[in-house]
C-alpha cells in the first residue's frame, strides 16, 4: 500500500474532514436560501449553523470510540479534546467575536481608521456546537 493509499483509507482521518466539509456546505447551502446570494467563503470561514469545528472534533471522537473501543486510550484523548474544541468555541472565541463587534461599533463612531473591520462572526451559540457535535457523531457512527 503506497502512502497516499494509506491515508486516504484512514477512515479516522476521512470521515472527520467529511463531516468538516458537510457541516461548511450547510453553512453555504443556508447563506444561500437566506440571502440569495453565493458565498465561497462560507466554506472556510468559521462561526455560524452547525459548527465544523465540533462536527470535525466529535467525528474523530466518535470514529476513534468505534475503532479502538470507548474504554481505550485513544478515545479518552480525542474526546477530551473534542470537549475543549467545543468549549473554546462557545466561550473564548465567541466573546472574542462579541467583543470584536463592540469595537468596530466605537471605531465607526470615532475617526480612528482601521485597514479592515475587526470579524465579528468567530465563535458560536451553544446550539451551534450542540449541532455540530450531533452531526459528527452522526457522520461517526453511519460511516465507521
Amino acid at each position: 500500500m503506497t502512502f497516499l493509499d494509506s491515508i486516504f483509507s484512514n477512515r479516522s482521518l476521512i470521515l472527520p474532514i467529511f463531516a468538516w466539509f458537510l457541516a461548511q456546505l450547510i453553512k453555504f447551502i443556508v447563506y444561500f436560501i437566506q440571502h440569495r446570494k453565493v458565498d465561497f467563503r462560507k466554506f472556510v470561514s468559521s462561526g455560524g449553523m452547525p459548527s465544523s469545528h465540533s462536527a470535525i472534533s466529535m467525528c474523530l471522537a466518535t470514529t476513534l470510540g468505534i475503532e479502538y473501543g470507548f474504554e481505550s486510550g485513544v478515545f479518552a484523548i480525542s474526546a477530551v479534546l473534542a470537549f475543549i474544541v467545543m468549549a473554546d468555541a462557545a466561550g473564548v472565541r465567541r466573546a472574542a467575536g462579541k467583543q470584536a463587534e463592540v469595537l468596530n461599533k466605537l471605531v465607526y463612531d470615532s475617526n480612528i481608521k482601521l485597514d479592515k473591520e475587526l470579524k465579528v462572526l468567530l465563535g458560536h451559540t451553544p446550539v451551534q456546537v450542540f449541532s455540530g457535535a450531533a452531526l459528527g457523531i452522526l457522520i461517526g457512527i453511519i460511516f465507521a
